[in-house]
């Protein structure tokens, strides 16, 4: 397996700068679907953060109990909301959006698990499965096979073992997901110090971030980063591997005025403009 570093050299060989010709319809639709009961905040970070990466629309589907918060937190994101109060029992849109994170706060009622089967069961756009998503799918493997190649998964080290099974070594879970990457043609992105991307025959390490994104919400930044630059149209493996190094890039640069206690989720969507600014003073 090729092992290689994601420094800023090769951000610069995927980055694409925003046209000037650009405009909402332009910059690509992600649809970002999650949330329950007391969770509603993930899908607030997770929406927020897609749109600042530069994605054009952002369109969350909720339960009910989410629609005031997020109207009224994030007014930029288009709403859709199920018809039951405190979770997910359908996720059924009209909107045709570029790509589609799903998972986020999504929880596990039994009823949510049937919605998010036949979910992906029919569905054709990019996609990217996180948290419960993510261990709705270790608990029916059978599912594997109606999850699509180039799908993106971004487990943390826990959910990652819920996935592939136990480990003795570090090197043992990196062959046990290259396997599991290989096979199904997926990539994985294992959050941790640092991040890992396991994509084809090669791993990528990420070059950016320190100890301040060791905070609550932190992987929800993360997957509306990468579903806002697979919704501009970037590559599976190109927005995966840009949106770890530009989420890192936020506690590098937010940590330096915050410290590292102090900078929590929000500072991530807060740095992103900075993050980029950084990468378009090379064009």
């Amino acid at each position: 397996m090729e092992a290689l570093l994601i420094n800023k050299h090769e951000i610069l060989k995927r980055y694409k700068p925003v046209s000037v010709q650009a405009h909402k319809g332009t910059q690509g639709h992600a649809l970002i679907i999650g949330g329950s009961y007391g969770k509603i905040g993930s899908i607030i970070l997770a929406s927020k953060a897609s749109l600042k990466s530069g994605c054009g629309l952002v369109t969350a589907l909720i339960p009910k109990c989410g629609y005031t918060s997020i109207q009224t937190s994030f007014p930029e994101a288009m709403v859709i909301t199920d018809k039951e109060e405190a979770y997910i029992s359908e996720i059924e849109f009209e909107i045709i959006p570029n790509a589609i994170a799903i998972g986020m706060g999504i929880g596990q009622h039994e009823t949510t698990q049937k919605a998010f089967i036949k979910f992906l069961k029919n569905n054709n756009k990019p996609l990217l499965i996180d948290a419960d998503g993510i261990n709705i799918l270790s608990k029916n493997k059978e599912l594997f096979d109606f999850v699509s190649e180039q799908t993106i998964l971004t487990p943390h080290r826990k959910e990652l073992q819920r996935l592939i099974g136990d480990w003795s070594s570090e090197e043992e879970m990196i062959e046990k997901a290259a396997r599991l990457t290989e096979s199904k043609k997926w990539i994985i992105v294992i959050k941790g110090a640092p991040t890992q991307i396991i994509s084809g025959n090669a791993i990528y390490t990420n070059s950016t971030g320190n100890q301040a994104l060791a905070t609550a919400g932190s992987g929800d930044t993360l997957s509306g980063i990468i579903a806002g630059l697979l919704a501009q149209g970037y590559t599976p493996e190109d927005a995966a591997i840009l949106g770890v190094y530009i989420h890192g890039l936020t506690a590098d640069i937010g940590s330096k005025s915050l410290g590292y206690q102090a900078f929590i989720a929000s500072d991530i969507i807060e740095n992103l403009g900075k993050a980029f600014l950084s990468l378009d003073e090379n064009f």
